[in-house]
């Protein structure tokens, strides 16, 4: 559906009625003023209504009444498609979400389309022609520049959140103060994912904004975006050293979970062998063969007979263990 539009003029908003008459009007003066139509998940007919007034590109519009595209900047003809993906940090689960931003941009319109809970728009507008009316003076680029600020300025905040949650894993993963479960860093390593698909593809489109080929009509403009491809920048750098923490972090944490096992499996080998040897011990002395000699053997005290051999076969088992647990004590078994 529409959710705004208006005609501006030299920053200032004005109404527009019918979108066709609106655009001619716009053309057969030669003036500077444009149209800015907000939309938000369109129905395929009011979308082939505006795309039909507009003059839109046939593959632009099958981009967009497709959804899920990368994000690009695209040139068809005298206009250009954009397509960005806005994101949202869910401080409750720690989730990147993400959304789907499509602008055009044409002689005398802008048109955007919101999809998703993650494409915050809906204030934008309303503060442009509250407190920036320079952005809406410079005409469909200026809008596009805020819009595309308003979204890298996101990626920035979001990027701050995750190397939050990226130190206190890597703190918990090296403290023993702190149980981090592999779930745990691997949800994390998705989400660092989840970012770098929104911000990475999009560094290169912007790099041709502000190089020697760059459609952005004024010099001004042409400083502003550099600023934001300045940012996009620091955003694909930083996500790209997160993602490759995180990997060695996951590395070190299963090693760690590898070297845990291995002295569990030490201490029950340990116990094992010192239950091993006494009850090899009790096994055959419970054969009760008459032919052993420890069970005749004896002394005589006080006049009669005292066997040894019971008291001397418990003996020898506790001394076994005794000198068993020194043994993988002083090796670091147990």
């Amino acid at each position: 559906m529409i959710v705004d539009k208006a005609r501006y003029s030299a920053g200032r908003r004005l109404p527009c009625t019918d979108i066709g008459e609106t655009l001619h009007e716009i053309r057969s003066e030669a003036s500077e003023d444009y149209l800015w139509i907000g939309m938000r998940d369109p129905s395929a007919e009011t979308f082939d209504e505006v795309s039909e007034q507009l003059g839109l590109h046939a593959l632009a519009i099958e981009d967009t009444v497709n959804g899920d595209q990368r994000p690009k900047i695209e040139r068809y003809g005298d206009g250009h498609f954009v397509v960005l993906r806005p994101l949202r940090y869910v401080e409750e689960t720690s989730d990147v979400e993400s959304g789907e931003i499509m602008v055009f941009l044409g002689p005398g319109y802008i048109v955007t389309i919101r999809r998703g809970e993650a494409s915050p728009l809906a204030g934008l507008r309303s503060r442009l022609e509250e407190h920036d009316h320079e952005a809406l003076q410079h005409g469909p680029w200026g809008v596009f520049h805020a819009i595309i600020d308003f979204v890298v300025d996101q990626y920035l905040d979001i990027e701050d959140e995750l190397q939050i949650d990226l130190d206190d894993i890597e703190a918990g993963v090296f403290s023993h103060d702190r149980v981090v479960d592999t779930e745990e860093i691997y949800a994390l390593k998705r989400e660092v994912l989840e970012f770098k698909r929104a911000a990475l593809p999009l560094a290169r489109p912007l790099s041709q904004l502000v190089g020697p080929s760059t459609p952005v009509p004024t010099e001004e403009l042409r400083l502003l975006f550099r600023d934001v491809y300045d940012h996009v920048s620091l955003v694909v750098d930083n996500t790209e050293s997160q993602d490759r923490l995180l990997s060695d972090v996951l590395n070190a944490h299963l090693a760690q979970v590898g070297v845990q096992q291995n002295q569990d499996m030490r201490k029950i080998s340990a116990w094992a062998a010192m239950a091993a040897l006494p009850t090899m011990v009790a096994g055959i002395y419970g054969m009760n063969f008459e032919g052993m000699p420890e069970l005749s053997a004896s002394v005589e005290l006080a006049g009669r007979d005292v066997y040894y051999g019971y008291p001397l076969a418990l003996l020898a088992m506790v001394l076994i263990c005794l000198g068993l647990y020194r043994l993988f004590k002083r090796s670091g078994w147990l």
